[in-house]
């Protein structure tokens, strides 16, 4: 078994300029420098995924020389990668000229992207589980998270490093070991965790060399498993297996150490897995609003005959009235002429006239009365059959929702690196979100695209009003597409909450030239579920618009 690479540190004497140390120091012992180098090599494979580019934009070599009087006397590489935006994780066998040339070690961090490298210090060293922490001052490298579930016998998993018989395959120079380079992929199944001098280990057969201590073990999704550390050589046909130390050391050092870092426990899952779920779910969802739409139709023509019975029974005993009023009084009206006749016959002439007028005013009265009766064709009031056949409307989409709470929902989403704890959204009028961010009209949904100056992640938000449905994508790219984004992003002018519907169109075309920018499919898809937040919640701070 074989240990991968060893480095060191910077000799206090040592005149270098700044960022340019390394640069100085390989010029100046270039031939030494390529003679340590052609004696400490192995191979690697190159492997081919969205998530696991992603993940090497946090990959960097870790280079490390010993100068001793002006003289090189000892040279080392490895790999690493970042658990915070200038904190490396490396083995602690990269940087063990440390031990042995104390005070006389300079250690290069060389990022993967970009046109710099960046002077580090070791700030926790873990010997016994082969494990350190490095610090550098210069741009932020894109962070790994640390994958803290369980890992299948069998699973997939993909090593990123600088294996060292690449370089000196390739290199024209021993300057071109600190210019930024992508890393070498290879790789292999999971085999099994054993212990090696009290430390956990993974075996695994992805292809390893020295070079690629200190670089990260992977699972498909990017996220890190292990730490690469060592090798078993191939005897007579043997096959050769990878060392990693396990995610459960790794963590137990950061906690020492007090380094912060990114955890996820969530098993990982395809963009596509988690889309056939999302079509499943939504033809299940249209589904059943189809058949509560059948249902409404039911229960309306269900409502629209009772009604209309009621109507013609309402109507039959208004006929039936008029016809038994019209009949009363014209019942009325003959025994009023009729009394007339007796007043007039006792020559009460006077009783006898105003008797026969009654009589024939409610004699013609039941003559109209019958001649207007009701047709007793059933009439349904507007209002009524306004209630009956209309649908039932849609909540319109720039109705306030207020404040919610957003719960994470695991079978919908795909998370790579990012928190799942529930978030309070507080949604206003015209896609007002939390008060300050405005979001853009798509279709019956709103979004919001950010692009950070910092970070080389974009984040596409949205909002659907009527699911109460809050999904995060997130892309990981490298610094040329953010730097392409950027550019795009720099003539969206509306960032606070606007009334202006003619602002909000803007804002939505120059999110369309965005979105045609970006890669088919996220890296990372978090769903959430909003009910009404509870009284004196607050809403969760949001990323300042992009």
């Amino acid at each position: 078994m074989s240990c991968l690479p060893s480095p060191s540190r910077r000799d206090s004497g040592l005149r270098a300029a700044s960022r340019d140390v390394l640069a100085i120091v390989f010029k100046r012992h270039c031939a030494a420098l390529l003679a340590l180098i052609a004696t400490m090599l192995f191979a690697a494979a190159p492997a081919h995924a969205d998530d696991i580019s992603a993940t090497a934009r946090s990959v960097v070599r870790v280079v490390t020389i010993a100068i001793v009087d002006d003289e090189v006397v000892g040279f080392g590489h490895g790999s690493g990668f970042a658990v915070a935006p200038n904190r490396i994780v490396t083995n602690a066998h990269v940087v063990e000229l440390l031990s042995r040339y104390p005070g006389n070690v300079v250690i290069g961090i060389v990022p993967s992207e970009g046109s710099k490298s960046y002077q580090g210090k070791v700030i926790a060293l873990d010997t016994a589980h082969d494990l350190a922490l490095i610090e550098f001052t210069g741009k932020p490298i894109p962070t790994s998270a640390i994958y803290t579930g369980p890992v299948d016998e069998g699973s997939l998993v993909t090593a990123l490093g600088y294996p060292g018989n690449v370089d000196m395959a390739t290199a024209k120079s021993a300057v071109d070991y600190i210019h930024p380079l992508s890393p070498i992929r290879s790789e292999g199944v999971f085999s099994g965790r054993r212990q090696m001098s009290g430390t956990a280990v993974m075996l695994h057969t992805a292809q390893i060399a020295r070079g690629n201590s200190g670089g990260p073990l992977l699972d498909p999704c990017g996220r890190v498993i292990g730490v690469n550390s060592a090798i078993t050589r191939g005897e007579e046909g043997d096959s050769s297996f990878g060392f990693a130390i396990a995610n459960s050391e790794l963590t137990a050092f950061l906690i020492r150490a007090k380094q912060s870092y990114a955890a996820v426990g969530t098993p990982c899952t395809s963009i596509a897995d988690i889309d056939k779920v999302d079509a499943q779910a939504e033809a299940k969802a249209a589904a059943l609003a189809d058949e509560a739409r059948r249902t409404a139709a039911g229960k309306a023509l269900v409502a629209r005959d009772a009604a209309w019975i009621a109507a013609r029974d309402a109507a039959d005993r208004h006929r039936e009235n008029v016809m038994a009023i019209a009949t009363l009084l014209l019942v009325l009206g003959a025994m009023a002429i009729g009394l007339g006749g007796l007043l007039d016959a006792q020559a009460l002439r006077r009783g006898a006239i105003w008797a026969w007028g009654l009589g024939a005013l409610m004699m013609v009265g039941a003559v109209v009365l019958f001649l207007l009766r009701p047709t007793g064709t059933p009439m349904l009031a507007t209002n009524e059959t306004a209630k009956i056949d209309a649908p039932v409307a849609p909540m319109s989409s720039s109705v306030p929702l207020g404040k919610m709470v957003c719960s994470f929902v695991p079978e919908r989403s795909r998370v790579v690196s990012s928190s799942t704890e529930d978030t309070v959204i507080d949604w206003g009028q015209a896609g007002c979100m939390n008060g300050r961010t405005q979001y853009a009209e798509n279709g019956s949904k709103w979004d919001r695209i950010l692009v950070p100056a910092q970070e080389q992640t974009v984040s596409v938000l949205q909002f659907d009003p009527a699911t109460r449905r809050y999904v995060t994508t997130r892309y990981f790219l490298g610094s040329d597409q953010m730097d392409e984004l950027r550019k795009i992003r720099s003539q969206v002018t509306l960032k606070a909450c606007s009334p202006d519907e003619a602002g909000r169109a803007n804002l939505a075309s120059q999110q369309a030239a965005i979105r045609t920018s970006l890669p088919a499919r996220p890296n990372e898809k978090i769903v959430y579920q909003c009910t009404p937040a509870p009284a004196g919640a607050s809403s969760s701070p949001t990323p300042s618009a992009g």
